[in-house]
């Protein structure tokens, strides 16, 4: 069997890139032909696909932003144009969490949903989970993409599969003790909730089966102090993964690369750019994230600029893979970047500092303008042991030492009671910019 059927994530260099361009050449031939989306774009662009006979001919295709996105699905509602086949091929239908903005309804063809199962089953393998694996997904199944592909790819696989849809923390508690469930896929943000719920329920999650999550959606899984914390509760190893509703599953933290991301270039053409010139960087420098990817002929994207921030880790991977490695994985979204006092912070920054104090359950963030500077505030929900004055002065105080001691800057940090927070079973919204 040729190893790019069976496992072309372990592809030479020389393979995978012979693979990608064969990929991108179909594409483009397929969207030019009949995607009004790309049409129009190229067009106005003055680009003539025909002339992209290497990766580096990529280069010649404009640049797509979530902007233009948006912009078309709000103009020509509800799907946009970005359709490569008639409407009726189209089986599936998710929607992006409007994190960043407006949702997005992205459809995909049979064969494009395919291969983000496909896309799947390649990071299961590289986190080292077997078919024999009993996997859970405490998820809600509605119209974001969230563990859909995560969930339909694992039974493809002959792995058992439990949906956790429409039930409580307690309950998706025992589903994973009652069925000896090995692997879980949530948000970094639920499975500090579950490994809450269990300490207050008496429930010994880290001596349960389980012995990996797989979190995604938001950033908490490359970062240590958050991955540590959850490993504790569960007793389990975490991997980060990485990908987008309208792009794909395309990163995960390999078994053999803690604290790492490996691109799924088997699937996807990444580069790194500069974010203000739009030019590739210098390997191993900073730059923002673009992706086209290869499968998704139905509704692809091409030369999209995912916004987020990485560093192209240039060392061998320690698994003997040849995909893209990013160090630290994921280190900071452009648009959330505040400016405190001369200093560059993200909300990663914050989250690796306020995760080592075991003391705060949870915390929010807001920044706001005061006096024409941007002024941070910290809210810390202490653990309910924490109820005396003196404790919580205590634990105000070391978090603003260790902001400042890290960060450079000084922040109002407070505490509240506990449970005056919320608590989020999908994606976590603890960092917010007042205007």
């Amino acid at each position: 069997m040729n190893p790019s059927d069976s496992q072309p994530e372990n592809l030479n260099r020389d393979a995978l890139e012979a693979r990608q361009l064969e990929r991108l050449q179909h594409l483009l031939k397929e969207v030019s032909a009949s995607n009004p989306f790309w049409q129009q774009k190229w067009n106005a662009a003055g680009v003539d696909v025909n002339t992209i006979q290497s990766l580096a001919d990529l280069q010649k295709l404009p640049i797509t932003t979530k902007a233009e996105l948006v912009e078309d699905h709000l103009t020509n509602a509800p799907y946009g144009t970005n359709l490569t086949y008639p409407l009726e091929t189209y089986t599936r239908m998710h929607q992006t969490s409007g994190t960043t903005g407006s949702p997005m309804r992205w459809l995909d063809t049979k064969a494009s949903w395919d291969w983000f199962g496909e896309c799947w089953a390649q990071i299961y393998r590289m986190v080292g989970l077997f078919p024999e694996d009993r996997l859970f997904f405490p998820f809600s199944f509605g119209p974001f993409v969230g563990f859909w592909a995560a969930f339909e790819g694992a039974t493809r696989r002959g792995n058992f599969c439990l949906a956790g849809g429409g039930m409580g923390s307690e309950a998706r508690l025992k589903m994973i003790l009652d069925n000896k469930i090995t692997a879980v896929c949530c948000t970094p943000t639920y499975a500090l909730r579950l490994a809450e719920v269990a300490e207050a329920e008496n429930i010994d999650l880290a001596g349960s089966r389980v012995r990996a999550l797989v979190v995604a959606g938001e950033p908490g899984g490359n970062i240590e102090a958050t991955k540590q914390r959850i490993g504790q509760g569960w007793g389990a190893r975490v991997f980060d993964h990485w990908g987008m509703t309208e792009i794909g599953a395309l990163g995960i933290e390999p078994l053999e690369n803690p604290g790492g991301l490996n691109i799924l270039e088997t699937e996807c053409i990444p580069e790194i750019v500069d974010p203000e010139t739009l030019q590739p960087v210098e390997r191993g420098a900073q730059g923002e994230l673009l992706i086209t990817n290869l499968g998704r002929v139905g509704s692809p994207l091409i030369r999209y600029r995912t916004g987020d921030l990485v560093c192209e880790d240039t060392t061998p991977c320690p698994s003997g893979r040849n995909l893209l490695r990013l160090k630290g994985g994921i280190l900071g979204r452009a648009d959330d970047m505040v400016i405190i006092r001369g200093n560059n912070v993200f909300p990663s920054s914050l989250e690796a500092i306020l995760r080592t104090f075991e003391q705060v359950a949870e915390y929010r963030i807001e920044v706001r303008t005061i006096r024409a500077m941007q002024h941070m505030k910290i809210e810390l929900e202490p653990i309910e042991s924490l109820s005396t004055t003196d404790q919580q002065k205590q634990i105000i105080n070391e978090v603003s030492h260790a902001i400042k001691d890290r960060l450079n800057f000084n922040a109002e940090v407070t505490t509240v009671a506990p449970g005056a927070l919320p608590r989020f079973e999908l994606k976590g919204k603890r960092f917010f910019k007042i205007d």
